[in-house]
């Protein structure tokens, strides 16, 4: 009975390899739809021109992607390093990718957010400090967008520091981010509007995205594996 119910239930490994291979599967999918307003963008960033490229929502997706081969290399130089130095190779892998991931998945939302307007500098700032007021002016995309700005510093942050490992934690994070984000396009008068949906959205986004990668949260500030393995004494 206990031989058939090992047998029949699938090994960790082959768990894994389908959820990738349905990862990679969906990414590509998600790539074939958007293929044709990223390739408008291609022959402006591909020519290293600001206008129509680093200034466009498009220009700064694709790029992105471009940039994820070079994402892969780094997290693999810090992994090597870090197990070459002594450490486990399970956490130098997770801190390698954790490091990386909050970086490549953060910087190009952030950068997005920083975008001015259609009259930096002219037209008066705006506050929205009422809660879903704008909510229903957002749509769909702005929506998701929103949601996706900090993800990845909600998914990673947790697996990387002990101290994050929290719910409450990954929303005050989620909170105090975006927070600064809304100031700056306030203080740096980019014609938009800082809102107070903004922050509740971006939050909720950390949030639940914390909250799907909790099975790899790092609740120790220092694991088993990365402890200084022992110096034999030596013989006679």
């Amino acid at each position: 009975m206990t031989h058939d119910a090992h047998t029949s239930a699938p090994p960790r490994r082959t768990r894994g390899i389908v959820l990738l291979g349905l990862t990679a599967l969906g990414l590509a999918s998600g790539l074939f739809v958007i293929r044709r307003p990223l390739m408008m963008s291609a022959p402006r960033c591909m020519a290293g021109h600001w206008h129509g490229c680093y200034d466009t929502f498009n220009g700064v997706v694709l790029m992105t992607l471009v940039a994820l081969p070079l994402a892969v290399l780094v997290t693999w130089a810090l992994a090597y390093r870090r197990h070459a130095a002594g450490l486990g190779s399970t956490w130098a892998w997770r801190k390698s990718l954790a490091e990386v991931g909050m970086v490549h998945g953060t910087v190009p939302f952030l950068w997005l957010t920083m975008m001015p307007g259609l009259a930096p500098g002219v037209a008066p700032r705006r506050v929205s400090l009422v809660p879903l007021r704008d909510l229903v002016t957002m749509g769909a995309g702005g929506i998701i967008g929103n949601l996706l700005v900090f993800a990845a510093l909600g998914f990673f942050a947790p697996m990387r520091f002990a101290a994050l490992a929290s719910v409450p934690r990954i929303l005050a994070l989620g909170v105090g981010c975006s927070v600064l984000v809304e100031i700056a396009q306030y203080v740096l008068w980019l014609d938009r509007v800082s809102s107070v949906d903004d922050v509740l959205v971006n939050a909720t986004g950390a949030l639940l995205a914390g909250l799907a990668s909790r099975r790899w949260w790092r609740t120790t500030e220092q694991a088993p594996s990365d402890r200084p393995r022992p110096v034999p004494a030596p013989v006679g």
